[in-house]
C-alpha cells in the first residue's frame, strides 16, 4: 500500500487516519469539502467520503417514522378491556 502522506507544497499532508478523524467536522462545516487536498491525493479517503455521500443522501430518502395516532392506542386498548382476562 501507498505511504498515504505525499509532500504537498513542500511540506507532508496528513495521513488517512488524521483526515478520517477530521471527517465529521468536514461534513458539518459544509456539503462541499471536495477540494481537501488530502482527497486530491488519496483514493481511499477520496473513495470513502463518495460512499458517505451516497449513504447520506439514500438515507434522506427513508421514509420518517411516525407515531401511531392516539386513536389507534384507544382502539388497543379498548380490545384489551373487552378480552377475557382468563385467556
Amino acid at each position: 500500500m501507498m505511504d498515504a502522506r505525499k509532500k504537498e507544497n513542500g511540506s507532508l499532508s496528513m495521513s488517512c487516519a488524521e483526515f478520517q478523524e477530521r471527517l465529521p467536522e468536514l461534513f458539518e462545516s459544509g456539503p462541499d469539502f471536495s477540494n481537501d487536498p488530502h482527497l486530491a491525493a488519496c483514493e481511499n479517503c477520496s473513495a470513502l467520503v463518495r460512499d458517505l455521500r451516497y449513504i447520506a443522501q439514500q438515507a434522506k430518502l427513508l421514509l420518517p417514522i411516525h407515531d401511531p395516532s392516539p386513536a389507534v392506542w384507544e382502539n388497543i386498548q379498548s380490545a384489551l378491556k373487552k378480552e377475557p382476562s382468563g385467556a
